[in-house]
């Protein structure tokens, strides 16, 4: 039995070294029954002490050269959520206007439990399953063909004469509840268990975990033969796949609500882990005219269960900085289970939140999982509060000692409820990490190997304090570290030397400017174009001209001009940026050089009948066009709309000679 924290992390370490020589050497240490015995004392001495959680948490063995990376024929996208009803409703008001659809149309929708697994995209050929992947970070997934083979539940050939030469199937893999009590030991929950399975190097060991599969998806080329979800469903039920038997087709709201409460009882009687309900649009051709944003489906969403609560106590309250100067208060309460877990901390927001729930040190408190992943705090117990209990005083100062500010709200015209550190460069040290660890996710750079804890501790060390200096590492000293070695140092550095070839768009998003998010980063990039063009703002007398264009730009507002000038005008920030520059390899936007509208400037005005102005403006930039967002000599075409175009724009056309044709000259020239 472990008892200190120091024969932890020497017990830990071995067990690293046991790993490092079984998976990456091929050259077992020790016998499985004492590997599995130390294993099993570090997760006791975890169970007691919440702070440490790297056996509990850690899926399997990351995987360095044993599996390669594929792309995917289409994007895995992850799903966006919805925690109640009011956001359900939103997500169908938001499509109606997409398809410019009276708000009293109904939208018929595919229901299924969303299952807690592991995603994963089957390949068949001539009727064999020729390749299995993983999600992965949706662009590329891991070659996992030998492991997904030992799932009985994934056909092996499919044998039905109608399939095409080359057919997709989306499903995730899961364990069954009464299935992961026979090897609970060895894994913290359902899910880890499938995970870990799925990315073993010997598909031996996969086999003898007994992981299931449900089927419930495909790519568009193979939705073209079929009208419909629950259609296409049943086709995957006659090629020998499972579904689930609870899916459903919904009609309306009432239908809707009907199925949540009724599954939300169920969920515990279920042999396998959900936590929430997938809604897809059942109609093929309008999941298709929908379409994608950056990360998810305009088309389908995950309504999430309500969230299991609990009691405990707040011990203090730490203030966190995050990337963009945030604070945010997070208690530090008596580890408790909710929902499965045991949490420690729980966000409290802002300092109106804590006013306004009076939220004091020493509370008893009602917590939840808002969407079974952030613990929060729900309310106090006043009965249980101490007779000499103080009030909480929210710092005005950032842990750094800068002074801290409330933005005003140009949308809300309010004054922000969150205090923010000033800082815009690198001089806030808990934002200048926060950015790091911003800079090597999975949406930026990244960076395998290279998380939040590998970057805490970099920065403890010294060894990262920029951006560019993730690619000067000494990796000599890195290997030397404790949890480190030779394998794993070069693993990382062929990581890092794999990440310096990027896109302009997501080195865009990767330097962590204020309110650019993926989508205004791919928007500023197809304006641009090279990061040459892009680091022109940094000379101050092109700035002001340059931002100018880039307001009439469609999708970009005031909020993104001012944190756009806010960046380029502090010299520091000049610095960070050319130090990167000579680091990476930023590849040039992708101009769409052969669609109808290439190199064309579009702005859209009043309603449309066929389509929304939102879908309109999505075609046309499918098409190579630059949709704008005012009339200028720059404007090609302005389309008007049949319903209420504004009479200030059409005249700004006719005086600045710009070509005014109608939705429905646009259409035909759309289908040309």
């Amino acid at each position: 039995m472990i008892k200190t924290v120091d024969e932890y992390h020497k017990k830990l370490n071995l067990l690293k070294k046991y790993d490092e020589s079984y998976y990456d050497l091929s050259n077992p240490k020790v016998s499985d029954s004492k590997y599995d015995a130390l294993k099993k004392e570090l997760l006791e001495f975890e169970e007691k002490n919440n702070k440490y959680k790297f056996v509990g948490s850690k899926v399997g063995y990351t995987p360095s050269k044993k599996f390669s990376k594929v792309k995917h024929l289409e994007k895995m996208l992850s799903l966006d959520n919805a925690f109640d009803l009011n956001d359900v409703k939103n997500f169908l008001k938001k499509i109606k206007n997409y398809l410019n659809f009276d708000i009293q149309k109904e939208i018929t929708l595919n229901a299924e439990p969303k299952i807690d697994g592991i995603s994963a995209s089957l390949i068949y050929k001539n009727k064999s399953l020729i390749q299995g992947l993983s999600r992965g970070d949706g662009d590329f997934g891991e070659d996992i063909t030998e492991n997904l083979l030992t799932i009985k539940e994934i056909p092996k050939i499919i044998d039905n004469q109608d399939l095409p030469e080359y057919f997709e199937v989306r499903g995730e893999v899961y364990i069954g509840k009464k299935d992961f009590q026979k090897i609970k030991e060895n894994f913290a929950n359902p899910r880890n268990a499938a995970a870990g399975s799925l990315r073993q190097k010997d598909s031996n060991n996969t086999a003898k975990i007994p992981l299931k599969f449900f089927a419930y998806g495909t790519t568009q080329v193979n939705q073209k033969n079929f009208t419909n979800q629950s259609e296409f469903l049943n086709y995957l039920n006659q090629c020998g796949f499972k579904t689930n038997e609870l899916s459903k087709t919904i009609n309306n709201i009432e239908e809707l609500e009907i199925y949540y409460a009724n599954l939300e009882k169920k969920r515990s009687s279920l042999d396998y882990d959900i936590d929430g309900i997938v809604y897809k649009v059942n109609n093929f051709e309008l999941q298709h005219r929908l379409g994608n944003l950056s990360n998810s489906p305009r088309w389908a969403i995950a309504h999430k269960f309500s969230s299991e609560k609990a009691f405990s106590v707040i011990n203090d309250i730490e203030i966190q900085v995050g990337r963009t100067g945030a604070l945010t208060p997070v208690a530090k309460i008596d580890p408790v289970t909710v929902g499965g877990v045991v949490v420690s901390n729980a966000t409290l927001h802002n300092e109106d939140e804590i006013a306004r729930k009076d939220i004091r040190i020493g509370d008893t408190v009602l917590i939840q999982r808002a969407g079974d992943v952030i613990p929060q705090v729900v309310s106090v117990d006043l009965s249980k509060r101490s007779k000499t209990s103080k009030a909480y005083i929210f710092p005005k100062k950032c842990p750094c000692g800068n002074n801290t500010i409330k933005d005003y709200n140009q949308i809300t015209k309010k004054i922000d409820a969150v205090r923010r550190c000033p800082d815009i460069g690198y001089e806030c040290q808990y934002m200048a990490r926060e950015k790091l660890k911003h800079f090597v996710s999975k949406d930026a750079l990244n960076i395998d190997g290279l998380g939040k804890k590998v970057i805490d501790d970099f920065w403890n060390l010294g060894f990262v304090k920029l951006p560019s200096d993730i690619f000067n590492l000494d990796y000599n000293k890195i290997k030397n570290l404790e949890g480190w070695g030779e394998l794993s140092s070069s693993n990382l550095k062929q990581a890092i030397e794999n990440s310096k070839k990027i896109t302009l768009e997501k080195f865009i998003f990767s330097i962590g400017i204020r309110h650019i998010g993926q989508e205004n980063a791919k928007i500023i990039a197809s304006y641009f174009k090279s990061i040459k063009n892009f680091q022109k703002l940094f000379n101050n007398s092109q700035l002001n001209k340059e931002l100018k264009s880039v307001r009439e730009i469609d999708g970009i507002g005031e909020t993104q001009i001012n944190a756009l000038n806010e960046f380029f005008s502090n010299p520091k920030n000049e610095k960070v940026i050319k130090l990167l520059v000579q680091e990476l390899a930023v590849k040039d936007f992708e101009i769409i050089t052969n669609g109808i509208f290439a190199n064309k400037t579009l702005m859209f005005t009043g309603g449309f009948e066929r389509m929304s102005r939102s879908e309109a403006k999505s075609l046309a930039e499918s098409q190579g066009g630059k949709v704008l967002g005012g009339v200028s000599k720059k404007l090609n075409y302005l389309v008007v709309g049949s319903s209420k175009p504004t009479k200030s724009k059409m005249e700004k056309a006719v005086e600045l000679d710009v070509e005014i044709i109608s939705e429905e000259k646009w259409y035909k020239l759309l289908n040309r």
